[in-house]
């Protein structure tokens, strides 16, 4: 039989993710001698075979793409023997699934971004957080939905032509997205996992495959990091802005899995209490308030 275009693509996916976390692993880091004449960085195949208690033969034809009908627990052991973090894990399985043809019965699929619309009740919840930025987005970087002070935070976001306002294309397209991220690189190169990580989840994503066609042809700093297969969940950290009005600053994330609203992330931007980062929060909403013409969430603010 055939193969589609859709398990040629998983196949390449699946090759091109396990090449890579196996040229990570060194093998003083798995517990290895180094031992003479190796040629190219990290494991061996036939390494990683061994690490993971399967034969050289089978290792080679998991890692040629053929991930399909393999055990959760031979998955564990790859993952094991690559040292695999929880993300990469979580990848690892989604390839799997996709390889399978479950994924759409694994994760329920949604409408689309341009049919999506903020209940009323969500809105409300956005607009009860006063002190920090929050919003909505999607795994493609759409921003959804926002309160006030997200909409003024986001403002050169906002500004951009294109609908609904996209974190990814302004990363990579817009010049002004090197002064709002002073940490630029490590900003793309979340951007970009984050993308990748969606794609493992959700590989029949049109818009998704559109956008990063986009996106790969426009931006070489896209593609290289695009083809590094990086993943990461991006639930909590802290993250450094340069917002054009209020200057720098310094805020913890919390990002929450929606239940009602499955692959749709709720993201809370909060300041340390006492920080001028707290100062510049509270310029900022006076700022969005005297501005703000409408509650729309595509609202544009001028500079």
């Amino acid at each position: 039989m055939a193969r589609t275009v859709e398990d040629v693509d998983n196949r390449t996916e699946v090759r091109e993710f396990l090449v890579s976390r196996r040229a990570k692993i060194s093998p003083e880091k798995a517990g290895l001698p180094a031992g003479p004449s190796r040629r190219v960085p990290g494991l061996r195949r036939s390494e990683v075979a061994s690490l993971a208690g399967v034969s050289i033969e089978y290792y080679s034809k998991l890692e040629r793409g053929a991930l399909a009908g393999v055990s959760p627990g031979v998955l564990n052991a790859i993952a094991r023997a690559l040292q695999l973090d929880d993300a990469e894990r979580a990848h690892l399985f989604d390839l799997a699934r996709a390889a399978d043809g479950s994924s759409a019965l694994m994760r329920p699929r949604r409408r689309t971004a341009r049919k999506w619309s903020v209940r009323p009740s969500l809105q409300w919840t956005l607009d009860a957080v006063t002190q920090g930025p929050a919003f909505v987005r999607n795994g493609r970087m759409d921003l959804l939905a926002a309160n006030r002070l997200a909409r003024a935070f986001y403002a050169d976001v906002y500004a951009e032509p294109q609908r609904p306002a996209n974190i990814a294309r302004f990363t990579f397209l817009s010049e002004k997205a090197h002064r709002f991220y002073p940490e630029w690189d490590l900003a793309a190169d979340v951007c970009v996992a984050i993308l990748r990580t969606e794609a493992g989840r959700d590989p029949h994503d049109k818009e998704l495959h559109d956008l990063v066609g986009e996106l790969s042809t426009r931006s070489d700093e896209f593609r290289r990091r695009w083809g590094a297969h990086d993943v990461r969940h991006h639930g909590t950290g802290a993250k450094n802005f340069r917002h054009h009005v209020v200057g720098d600053l310094t805020l913890a994330y919390e990002g929450l899995e929606m239940a009602a609203e499955p692959g749709l992330t709720l993201t809370i931007y909060t300041a340390e209490p006492g920080s001028p980062s707290e100062d510049a929060l509270r310029l900022l909403a006076s700022w969005a308030a005297s501005h703000e013409t409408n509650t729309d969430a595509h609202n544009v603010f001028s500079e």
